[in-house]
């Protein structure tokens, strides 16, 4: 049976204006088991022959029967199978991976074929062309003879039933190159077929047949009485593979070497690398900074406001207009501790406490300090969740006696007795009157724009005949019944306060009083915090779109720099599913450690916001899942084109690339 059937092949190759035909209606046949030397001058066509028998480059015209199946019209996906499963390259420059071992280059064919396809150990293959103490020993570490034995192991991985071989002695010494034609003989004398392209009589004199080409035809076809290799026994007559294993398959074997292969190509070019992870690391920690910043003021707040109450209302007096002139905040809407008393009686309204807030000195030994005061009711404790953490609150008999009793904040204890301090029962002076500490109020923190602990709380009775000098008070907390109330209260309140202050029914009538509604307060400035979050975030975003276009740039040029290792893979089987899944999950890699390094930074930067500032953040779950997920998806969106590319490379063009 033939092996090899071609007939009335041409290929023209066309540059510019101008048709080259390397190959001019060439017709022949080559039986299994055949030991054939192709020869001729350069730009004879025996190079194009040896491409187009190798499945490398396609015919523009004829036919192309290998084993007896017509292959000059398949695919490339299905001449890639073909090659994997058939045929075994020589190359004359060797064409080995460099950094990759010996025994790996061997084992490269096993990545692109059928894991049931029959194959040979790696390195048993070694060890039969003289390598077996040179497994792990990489292309710069052998001679140019020991290179070509790598590549010639490699051709034979898959169980070949075609060698071909372009002149594998051309960069060799005379004593390497009769050891290489030995292997040859050795592959032919157990039935491989053996396709040899040389320019060299002395080695074409081995072959058993030589055909001789000039401009595209074939000059001469004679057999070599003179050859020394003797036929084979038993040739590989037909192709006995099972038809249902002639496509590779992609599998989580394939994943894994792609993934090492990955991080293989980006310790080669360190700096590269580095740069192209930076670019992703930043924008990553952007992300989980801004989100970080963003969630933590946003938690911050409703903390802050759900101490309150969502069912708690605020009275504040307001203004209005009489005789076309605007009266000042207060100035016919005062509220007095009576008002307060009759609020209570409103209908939804569950409890009441008034606040009276003014600026206060107050002195402790030597030491002094500037800070709020708020005079108020026992209520005040529960509505607005301040029940001390020592001590106690101030009481309805120090309402009723104005007793010169208060509560201190953190802040204010920390300026007068020091940290860690108990003051209770102490002894201060608010604006030189005497006061007994009762308590320590509970840490609110700062909201941003003030101190929250850096306040005191007096009877309201006191605050206003014993220290400030006011009759009426700033707000009143009102709690309605329930959530639900809130509205409703709230316009309860205000009909009621315009009624017991006789303001008559006239146009601004109603901004007499103003009622704030805490739950909305609270749902307004969790918006505001979204808002700025999703600000934070774009922002950051568009530091990943950048990082993104660094990747592409990167794997654009490590297509053109791998051009002949693309080229290499392809000939030895690869198909374009599994160059562009090479070079799209090296993208990946560089996705992945940039985003894993860069949720390392932004967690370092939140905390040290958070540490020096003072200021809440809170890196979530959901924010690290997102920038993962993100960062793979930008490998992806930005490795697609260089990996299209990759894939879509001619072979031969391919191993052409200088």
């Amino acid at each position: 049976m033939n092996v090899i059937e071609i007939k009335d092949l041409h290929k023209v190759y066309t540059m510019g204006d101008t048709e080259v035909r390397a190959l001019n209606g060439v017709s022949l046949q080559i039986a299994a088991g055949e030991f054939v030397a192709i020869m001729g001058a350069s730009g004879s066509g025996k190079s194009t022959m040896l491409q187009i028998l190798g499945l490398l480059d396609i015919p523009t015209s004829g036919s192309y029967k290998l084993l007896g199946k017509e292959v000059s019209t398949l695919q490339e996906d299905a001449l890639a199978a073909i090659r994997s499963q058939t045929l075994g390259f020589i190359f004359q420059m060797f064409n080995l991976l460099g950094r990759t071992s010996a025994v790996e280059q061997v084992s490269l064919p096993l990545l692109y074929s059928n894991p049931n396809m029959p194959h040979d150990d790696p390195k048993e293959l070694l060890k039969m062309v003289g390598l077996g103490e040179r497994l792990g020993h990489k292309p710069n570490e052998l001679s140019g003879g020991q290179q070509q034995r790598v590549a010639i192991a490699r051709a034979l991985t898959n169980k070949p039933k075609l060698i071909l071989a372009d002149e594998p002695t051309g960069n060799l010494d005379s004593k390497s190159s009769e050891d290489i034609i030995g292997f040859l003989g050795k592959m032919n004398a157990s039935g491989i077929t053996i396709v040899l392209v040389t320019h060299e009589p002395d080695i074409a004199a081995h072959a058993r047949r030589i055909i001789t080409m000039k401009d595209g035809n074939v000059l001469s076809d004679e057999q070599n009485p003179k050859s020394t290799i003797p036929p084979p026994l038993h040739p590989l007559l037909s192709d006995t593979t099972d038809p249902s294993l002639s496509n590779s398959t992609f599998s989580f074997r394939n994943v894994k070497e792609y993934f090492r292969q990955a991080f293989r190509a980006l310790t080669a070019n360190k700096v590269r690398s580095i740069l192209s992870i930076l670019g992703v690391m930043i924008g990553v920690s952007a992300v989980i900074g801004g989100q970080a910043i963003g969630t933590g003021a946003q938690i911050s707040v409703q903390q802050q406001l759900s101490s309150l109450g969502t069912n708690l209302l605020m009275l504040m007096p307001g203004s209005i207009q009489v005789g076309g002139v605007q009266q000042g905040v207060g100035g016919t809407s005062r509220i007095t501790l009576q008002d307060v008393d009759a609020i209570a009686s409103v209908p939804m309204v569950k409890r009441v406490a008034p606040e009276l807030s003014g600026h206060v000195q107050v002195t402790y030994a030597d030491k002094n300090w500037s800070t709020s005061l708020v005079g108020t009711t026992p209520n005040y404790a529960e509505m607005k969740s301040y029940q001390p953490i020592y001590g106690r609150f101030i009481s309805d008999t120090d309402v009723q006696t104005r007793n010169r009793v208060c509560l201190l904040g953190i802040t204010v204890i920390k300026n007068l007795f020091g940290d860690n301090a108990n003051p209770v029962g102490q002894w201060i002076k608010i604006n030189r009157v005497n006061f007994q500490v009762i308590g320590v109020l509970p840490v609110k923190g700062s909201n941003g724009f003030q101190d929250r602990d850096d306040a005191i709380v007096v009877p309201v009775t006191t605050a206003m005949y014993r220290l400030l000098g006011k009759l009426y008070v700033s707000s009143v907390d009102v709690e309605a019944d329930s959530t639900d109330d809130t509205g409703p209260a709230s316009d309860a309140v205000k009909n009621f306060m315009l009624k017991q202050k006789h303001i008559p029914n006239i146009p601004g009538s109603e901004n007499a009083f103003q009622v704030r509604n805490m739950a909305d307060i609270q749902a307004t400035l969790s918006a505001s915090t979204q808002i700025m979050t999703v600000l934070l975030s774009s922002i950051a975003a568009i530091s990943l779109l950048v990082g993104g276009i660094g990747i592409m740039n990167i794997m654009l040029v490590s297509v053109t720099e791998r051009t002949r290792e693309i080229g290499l893979r392809k000939a030895i089987g690869a198909r374009r599913i599994d160059i562009l899944s090479q070079f799209l999950i090296e993208s990946v890699v560089v996705s992945l450690l940039g985003g894993l390094f860069g949720i390392l930074l932004g967690w370092s930067f939140s905390q040290i916001i958070h540490l020096s500032l003072n200021w809440p953040t809170v890196v979530t779950p959901t924010s690290v899942i997102i920038s993962t997920v993100f960062s793979a998806l930008v490998g992806v969106v930005f490795g697609i084109w260089p990996a299209y590319k990759a894939s879509r490379l001619s072979p031969i063009l391919a191993l052409r690339y200088e």
